[in-house]
């Protein structure tokens, strides 16, 4: 198993993204003081699982992400993956290469991702048991790590050894089946409890089946009470119902008539309708002939004034006429004398 790339964007002093390959052999991070060199085997760290912020020189572990600097802005999120080769098959994984992605962002939500699929921090803790890589493992040693080895207490190395000798997997499953165990023994106390409780409710339930048997023998006897009561007043409802559809009968009758006489009316109506629609036309015929009339009277009195007006002028000319001959007479006479 063996390490290949190292991708890193936002986490601490790596604004940009930067992947480093890792090849056959030693490879080494060198560079002055300041450089980064220790946020790469922090982040090597914080990808694995690391969740004391102390552990990786950071306040908060919202402290990881790139707090920028005066000509760049901070970023809102911090992302590691790592690639590690898988041929000899001592990950549980059928893949060739395992990339395990850890991102962080300025909420506090985390996220991890084996192979871009999202899991939970248990399922990468997990696979890596017993392989000697990881957060706290061996094959990341630091300053403390080698005080631990050398120190006079024998807790902190034997959980070196335990890891170097790959029975941290096994330390693991036993704690894990006493935690389990512990939660049986819960179990069975809130059983215990739950049994005890059953019990109470079992002599209260008997209480109540008393109960319940006295009121379904009141409750029937109120049924039998409840029908005959209902029987009765069924037939009162049946007898009025037959009076009331007598009446009903008769009213529908009474409307049948009054609907005939309307019909009737309505037909008288119409009838009458049409009529007065005659007659306003013969009225309208009428006005329009004593308009005509009228006109007519207008125009052989205008012609009539006429005709008096000719008359005078002839009679004034026949006057005028028989003076003339009447000179003239009187002048013929003069003229023979």
């Amino acid at each position: 198993m063996v390490l290949r790339r190292l991708t890193i964007f936002g986490f601490k002093s790596f604004a940009e993204k930067t992947e480093l390959e890792f090849g056959e052999g030693v490879t080494a991070v060198i560079g002055p003081n300041g450089c980064g060199k220790s946020n790469v085997i922090d982040a090597i760290r914080w990808v694995f699982g690391e969740q004391k912020p102390s552990a990786l020189r950071s306040a908060t572990m919202q402290d990881v992400i790139f707090s920028g600097t005066q000509n760049r802005q901070s970023l809102g999120i911090a992302e590691v993956t790592l690639t590690i080769e898988n041929t000899r098959k001592i990950l549980p994984s059928e893949f060739n290469e395992v990339a395990i992605t850890r991102r962080i962002f300025r909420s506090g939500e985390s996220e991890y991702l084996i192979n871009k699929v999202p899991c939970r921090l248990r399922d990468i803790h997990t696979m890596f048991l017993d392989t000697g890589i990881g957060n706290s493992a061996y094959t990341t040693i630091e300053n403390s790590m080698i005080n631990s080895i050398l120190s006079d207490k024998a807790e902190e190395r034997r959980i070196l050894f335990e890891e170097a000798a790959g029975i941290g997997k096994y330390k693991e499953r036993r704690k894990e089946s006493l935690r389990q165990l512990d939660h049986t023994r819960q179990d069975l106390l809130r059983i215990n409890d739950t049994v005890q409780e059953a019990d109470r409710q079992v002599r209260m339930l008997a209480r109540h089946v008393e109960k319940a048997n006295r009121y379904r023998r009141y409750h029937n006897d109120l049924k039998t009470l409840e029908v005959s009561f209902e029987n009765k007043r069924y037939a009162t409802y049946t007898a009025t119902l037959a009076s009331r559809k007598k009446e009903l009968d008769e009213c529908e009758e009474k409307r049948q008539a009054v609907r005939a006489k309307a019909a009737a009316a309505e037909a008288t109506i119409e009838k009458m309708q049409l009529t007065a629609l005659e007659q306003e036309k013969d009225l309208e015929t009428a006005s329009r002939n004593v308009a005509e009339a009228g006109e007519a009277i207008i125009g052989l009195e205008r012609d009539m004034s006429v005709a008096r007006e000719r008359t005078t002028n002839l009679g004034e000319n026949a006057a005028r006429c028989d003076r003339e001959s009447l000179g003239l007479d009187e002048q013929i006479e003069n003229a023979g004398a």
